[in-house]
């Protein structure tokens, strides 16, 4: 018998779905479902399959699971999965790919139109009664730069170009790609910064990344310049963020994602000026689950049928396996 752990912090009809579907498929599964970290006592021990996003979880969960041979991450993201100091080096880890270009390209342009008309000082204005008017900023006519060039990259650009907005890529190896005016490398990133009016991160997070967006790009910035993360919190140096918005030296930013999720009721970001926070809502929309399962459900049947080698997506492997 297969023991399936599923650890989301989403909805529990989120949660159920993936159950219900995964049953469907795959009756012989025994499939056990938890909200938090803390909640994987029962289970774990017993578990040999885990389906998680990366920012619940948490290094007792894999240290306690002596049976655990494969992590299929939910998201794109597995920051805090591969790199918890217990995750045994025979699980294999897998992730969600191509199915976030349309959720997370929107929340962004979403993000982006907010930032420019003003919309959570409209919001505070209703609360207040209170009829307030103010020239709206457009997207029409300004330079975005994507910082991190993937498949949402290259989803998100073309949209940026029909909002008539000029589009620089930041790669780490800069090459064509549709939708973009213009690829830098991410290592010119400061000295092309001023050109824009809007910084987009669509990076991973990884040892290279990390607070790769603080302080000196935030004095590079123009003060009428926004920030967007949609990439991972651990990309931009939230401390340097919150001083370059309480001095004014960028004009404002919109979080999706943080250093440590669920945003603490104590973080000072939540009374940052002229910054807005939406909580990871990037790629969390109605019908997830059911464009994940195909990429799912594919890699259960290679593992049930002991092919593991063949699963797709694959962004950790076993060290047996070598190179």
């Amino acid at each position: 018998m297969t023991n399936v752990l599923i650890l989301s912090e989403v909805q529990e009809a989120m949660q159920a779905r993936y159950k219900v579907m995964l049953l469907e498929r795959f009756p012989q599964l025994t499939i056990n479902v938890v909200g938090h970290h803390n909640d994987v006592e029962p289970y774990i021990a017993e578990t040999d399959v885990l389906l998680c996003f990366s920012p619940p979880m948490a290094d007792h969960v894999v240290r306690d699971a002596p049976r655990l041979k494969w992590i299929q991450a939910l998201g794109t993201g597995v920051d805090n999965i591969v790199d918890l100091p217990s995750l045994g080096k025979e699980v294999v880890v897998t992730n969600i790919r191509g199915i976030h270009g349309a959720p997370v390209s929107e929340a962004t342009i979403a993000y982006m139109l907010s930032l420019a008309r003003g919309m959570p000082q409209s919001a505070l204005a209703q609360t207040r009664s209170a009829w307030e008017r103010w020239p709206a900023k457009l997207l029409d006519g300004k330079t975005v730069g994507i910082y991190g060039i993937g498949l949402i990259a290259e989803y998100l650009a073309p949209i940026c170009k029909a909002f008539g907005m000029r589009t620089i890529g930041f790669s780490g190896t800069p090459r064509a790609a549709t939708g973009f005016d213009r690829m830098v490398a991410r290592t010119n990133l400061i000295a092309t910064v001023p050109e824009l009016d809007f910084l987009v991160a669509l990076a991973p997070l990884t040892a290279e990344t990390r607070h790769v967006i603080g302080e000196q790009v935030f004095a590079a910035m123009k003060p009428t310049a926004y920030l967007v993360n949609v990439a991972r919190g651990g990309v931009v140096d939230e401390t340097a963020l919150i001083d370059a918005l309480e001095n004014g030296r960028i004009a404002g930013a919109a979080l999706d994602v943080f250093s440590e999720e669920p945003l603490p009721a104590t973080s000072p970001l939540w009374k940052t000026r002229n910054l807005t926070i939406f909580p990871h809502l990037g790629g969390y929309s109605e019908g997830y689950e059911d464009r994940a399962m195909p990429t799912i459900e594919s890699n259960m049947r290679k593992f049930l049928s002991g092919d593991m080698k063949s699963m797709i997506n694959i962004v950790r492997k076993p060290a047996s396996w070598g190179l």
